[in-house]
């Protein structure tokens, strides 16, 4: 059996001083660089003002972003130019962002191999689809160090049979064109006794393979037909250029009809400092030529940016926003698959559909033969009991699960959230999306809420769609959940996460520093949609009622999530609120989220209170990044510190008398 040679490993440890010495040539052994960085982020294997590269170009920048002990000790080119192919990390490698960029980068600088204590579930199967070997196996890299070479098949050891095949065969392009271009749903058999909604999903979906089981059991990759799959523009070069130089012009897309395209990362490139100051928006405007490109030539359907000056001549007719916000408005239907190039593709989940995140590979793949991977997953019961007091949303419940030991130590990585309960029942489906929406950070494949009144009022309210909520849409009693995990409503309160990861969650009433605030951000997949704004308008309008606005030492942003949410705020007449307290409002689309747009931080400096769902280092700037919901963050904006609306509500009584 032939063997794979080696050369140099990279340990990527929590100590800077130790990796600037094995980039100056000092050889370490795993013993001696213990203890390894957890949670590397892919927003550190490739900051997001970089994505605009989707050629050769990705591998100067692997690992730019990577912070220890407030450095960034990785520059440009130095992974590139070091000659290390090994890399070696803790636990939950390539959390975050689905961007196929991350290994891509990798593997353009040289990387062939990364060992990690545990991957997340995006980042490993976007290595696989590329042919980057990853692995969890300590012994092999023992056999590294000791000058050994490895075996392939030593290499696909442990893994799922669909996983070793794709390696295999080299990467998923190679292996679609070879076993995928004639597919069918399966007929389902008869099915367990009981199943979760999810398992029913799925096994109307289920594809038939020659490599994939019948019947498959957790941990064994499939292939499943989504009802939508869709891309935005950070995605759709990379996709196009990898499928014309593998298959040539013109391309046979697969139900071309059932694809949505994107703009929604870039309406404010030409004020994002991060792409300004990097001389970066010249290639963000060829990156988005190339989508505009790709769905003219292939008549895909297609949803713009919006920008202020467009804004103001719109007629309506415009559509845009955010694209897994505008996936819900729209598309998505409970019981259907929906795939996405999001790691935040779960906010469709509140309808009670299977939506999940897929890199450029997998999309490219799907895009050609229909058929989409999937590693079968456990499902997690999440119980929310009780019900939720005032002032409590469903990012501080987020924001609660994040700070849990089981979750901060990985027990919900690959899973399929399912939240279900007497508070989930009381929520509206915008607060149910950000409770799947945030299983991206949760470390799920997904999140799920049962289709119930709730949904059809949704849906018939929004999109004029008259849905009938089918008898099987719904988990059955018995069931086998992987876990549980149960959270009494009635006693949480409002929460933060410090900056750094957004498990970082604390009770804000036990933080025990003042934290003074120099901008305040609501906006986002997360926080841009129509309830999220109802609490917006709520906490300003009293303030205004009290004779208070935003501080001059304050930075106000307010970014819609779609041009529905936008037209809704318009209609309800909050404009003049917000106009009236100071806030920039923003049109629809992803922004300081991403670092690609007003209300990121400029400095390291500057501390923002945020109402997005990620805070990893460099994320939203170079600024310190604290997480909280919607009326924290605008309570904080007034305050100039952080505080939970009932305590300015408490501090301006107190004041009065």
């Amino acid at each position: 059996m032939p063997s794979l040679e080696f050369k140099k490993i990279l340990y990527l440890t929590q100590s800077a001083e130790k990796l600037r010495a094995q980039l100056s040539g000092q050889r370490l052994t795993l013993q001696q660089a213990t203890p390894l960085r957890d949670d590397i982020s892919t927003d550190e294997i490739t900051p997001v003002a970089i994505l605009s590269h989707y050629d050769d170009k990705l591998g100067d920048y692997a690992h730019a972003g990577l912070q220890l002990n407030g450095e960034q000790p990785i520059g440009v080119r130095t992974l590139r130019t070091s000659g290390f192919d090994v890399l070696v990390a803790g636990r939950r490698y390539g959390k975050g962002s689905s961007r196929e960029h991350s290994p891509a980068a990798e593997k353009l600088a040289g990387v062939r191999l990364v060992f990690a204590e545990s991957f997340e579930r995006i980042y490993r199967q976007n290595a696989d689809n590329i042919g980057l070997f990853t692995s969890t196996n300590f012994d092999l890299l023992a056999k590294l160090e000791s000058g050994e070479s490895l075996t392939l098949e030593e290499l696909v050891e442990g893994r799922d049979a669909l996983a070793a095949a794709i390696l295999r065969a080299g990467g998923m392009l190679k292996f679609g064109q070879a076993q995928l271009l004639s597919t069918a749903v399966m007929v389902p058999t008869a099915a367990p006794p009981a199943q979760t909604l999810f398992q029913k999903i799925m096994a109307r979906h289920l594809l038939r393979t020659p490599v994939t089981a019948t019947q498959p059991e957790v941990g064994q990759g499939v292939f499943v037909q989504a009802d939508w799959r869709f891309i935005h523009e950070y995605y759709t070069g990379m996709a196009a250029h990898m499928l014309h130089v593998a298959l040539g012009k013109p391309l046979a897309l697969r139900a071309p009809e059932r694809i949505v395209v994107f703009e929604d990362h870039t309406s404010y490139v030409g004020t994002s400092p991060a792409h300004v100051r990097g001389g970066l928006v010249p290639n963000v405007l060829a990156m988005c030529q190339a989508q505009r490109d790709f769905a003219a030539e292939y008549g895909l359907r297609m949803h713009r940016i919006l920008t202020d000056d467009e804004a103001a001549l719109d007629d309506g007719s415009n559509v845009a926003g955010i694209s897994h916000a505008m996936m819900a408005e729209h598309y998505a239907l409970p019981g259907q698959v929906v795939v996405g190039t999001d790691s935040h593709t779960p906010h469709s989940g509140a309808l009670g559909c299977v939506a999940f995140g897929v890199g450029t590979t997998d999309m490219a793949n799907a895009f050609v033969t229909g058929a989409v991977r999937l590693t079968v997953p456990d499902c997690l019961r999440v119980e929310l009991v009780g019900s939720l007091p005032m002032g409590i949303t469903a990012k501080d419940i987020v924001l609660h699960l994040l700070a849990l030991p089981f979750i901060r130590e990985g027990g919900g990585v690959g899973k399929v959230f399912e939240f279900t309960g007497s508070a989930v029942a009381q929520l509206r489906t915008d607060e149910r999306a950000t409770l799947t929406n945030m299983c991206a950070e949760l470390g799920g494949l997904t999140g799920i809420v049962a289709p119930d009144a709730e949904t059809v009022a949704f849906l018939k309210e929004r999109r004029g769609v008259d849905f009938v909520v089918e008898p099987w849409m719904h988990s059955d009693t018995g069931a086998h959940y992987a876990h549980s995990l149960q959270v009494d409503c009635c006693r949480l309160s409002p929460m933060v996460a410090s900056p750094g990861d957004p498990g970082n969650g604390i009770e804000l009433s036990k933080l025990k520093q003042t934290v003074p605030v120099d901008i305040a951000y609501g906006g986002s997949c997360t926080a841009g949609k129509r309830e999220d704004f109802d609490h917006y308008h709520a906490v300003l309008s009293w303030a205004l009622a009290q004779g208070l606005s935003v501080p001059p030492t304050v930075k106000l942003y307010l970014q819609y999530g779609t041009t529905a949410v936008r037209d809704y705020c318009l209609a309800k007449g909050y404009a003049k609120t917000f106009e009236a307290v100071g806030a920039v409002m923003l049109q629809p689309s992803c922004g300081a989220c991403a670092n690609c747009g007003p209300g990121s931080s400029t400095n390291a400096d500057q501390v923002t209170v945020s109402a997005i769902n990620r805070n990893f280092p460099g994320r939203s700037g170079p600024g310190q990044v604290w997480l909280a919901s919607p009326p924290t963050v605008m309570a904080s904006a007034l305050a100039g510190e952080l505080i939970s609306f009932e305590g300015l509500k408490a501090r301006v009584k107190g004041k009065k008398g």
